[in-house]
């Protein structure tokens, strides 16, 4: 399976295939979550259970769509959105007590939607690497940037300020390299 449509192929219909067990999990333990009443330590364990299949549910969703944009299946919808409103969107996904945004927006022609995710997923990607309890994210017209990540925070030193738009990341976990592709938003 050489071809890389074939591959997309593949992974969308493994997601699609991931999905209904990974409902069931989620379901239970949402529900055992709500109904309390479990002694310690079990109720800890039913929330992380709970916490990690909502987690790779995103994750599939996530690499779903990196399938559809491989095999040329995803439309975006761009429209207007202002770029602050777009990061303290993404940072309350995540609890804004971990992601503080400042700085004043723009107007930009984007697929907000998918922006917001990306943005999410990035700050959570910068709070679960590189060892943080909270990072910072100054929104500067267009412009979108995660505070510093020193040797101190975390086991790949970033340098000064990570533009999302320009910067090449590394995992500290896996070492992977990826760099993000060019945004749809226009001025």
């Amino acid at each position: 399976m050489t071809d890389d449509s074939e591959f997309a192929r593949l992974v969308s219909l493994a997601c699609h295939d991931l999905r209904t067990p990974l409902a069931t999990v989620h379901g239970f333990a949402t529900t055992l979550v709500r109904g309390g009443g479990l002694e310690p330590p079990a109720d800890r364990y039913v929330e992380m259970i709970d916490m990690a299949s909502a987690q790779l549910a995103e994750l599939i969703e996530e690499l779903s769509l990196a399938a559809r944009i491989e095999s040329g299946r995803y439309d975006p919808t761009p429209r207007e959105a202002d770029t602050l409103e777009l990061a303290q969107a993404a940072a309350a996904r995540l609890g804004e007590e971990r992601v503080r945004v400042t700085g004043s927006g723009a107007a930009v022609e984007t697929d907000a939607d998918a922006v917001e995710r990306g943005l999410a997923a990035l700050f959570q990607s910068a709070l679960r690497h590189g060892g943080l309890d909270s990072v910072e994210v100054e929104v500067d017209g267009a412009a979108i940037r995660l505070s510093r990540v020193t040797a101190a925070s975390a086991p790949v030193v970033l340098g000064d300020a990570l533009p999302i738009s320009a910067q090449r990341s590394r995992c500290g976990s896996c070492g992977t390299s990826a760099a993000p592709s060019q945004s749809t938003a226009r001025r």
